[in-house]
């Protein structure tokens, strides 16, 4: 058996199985809607009414939808801002991984055959750009993907208003969701800075609050009773 594999989820979209972890990337009922209104809608769209230059970092770039929603979202976002004749919106987006997709993977992903088609171009430029290095994929728009695990970031404080936090589940890997790591999270989020994930357990919300975050709830996607929005204010 594979250690990973594609499985198409109820939207159509594609997601992982981690047959080590017995665990999948996203939602089985939907990839593309699951990372689209916790990442996008209860996370991006939340944070640009109190910021316009964005800094966010991302725990577990996996199959890259996150950055590749975010990279389309942005796009569609100064594009109305031209037209408003408003400032254009900034990006700066570091995204971990400790297990990078083989290629062949990546290139069997649907992504660009169920979006728009002004993502298909963003998809490739999300995965052929290297590893290690900012690089400005559109005008305002910064990627740094990091070959490394949460547990050994070393970043200057209060880089960041916003966390994407989507690793797998804490019972699949409990080191990732530890206290020392959301402490560091903490740490890396500037005032009024908010971290989102899709993980709802008590434990999770407990920890985040035993480290000084300010957690409220709000609900899940796709028939989730709730997700996790956390403020450091």
């Amino acid at each position: 058996m594979e250690r990973v594999s594609l499985q198409v989820t109820d939207d159509g979209s594609h997601t992982l199985f981690n047959a080590e972890l017995n665990e999948t990337y996203h939602s089985h009922k939907g990839a593309i809607a699951e990372s689209r209104y916790v990442y996008i809608a209860a996370g991006f769209d939340a944070v640009i009414e109190t910021f316009t230059e964005l800094s966010i970092f991302e725990v577990g770039f996996g199959t890259g939808l996150n950055a590749l929603l975010t990279l389309g979202h942005f796009q569609e976002i100064n594009q109305q801002r031209q037209s408003d004749n408003k400032p254009p919106l900034t990006v700066r987006y570091v995204s971990i991984e400790p297990y990078p997709l083989v290629p062949d993977l990546i290139h069997r992903l649907n992504y660009q055959q169920l979006l728009a088609p002004s993502y298909a171009p963003l998809f490739d430029m999300l995965h052929t750009t290297p590893w290690e290095q900012a690089c400005e994929l559109l005008p305002g728009f910064w990627l740094t993907k990091c070959h490394m695990r949460l547990e050994h970031v070393v970043l200057s404080p209060q880089q960041f208003n916003l966390i994407y936090f989507d690793a797998f589940a804490p019972n699949k890997q409990p080191e990732v969701w530890c206290q020392d790591n959301l402490a560091k999270c903490y740490q890396l989020l500037q005032a009024q800075g908010m971290l989102v994930s899709y993980c709802a357990s008590g434990q999770f919300k407990r920890d985040l609050k035993a480290v000084g975050f300010t957690v409220k709830a709000y609900p899940g996607a796709l028939g989730k009773r709730e997700m996790t929005r956390a403020w450091r204010e």
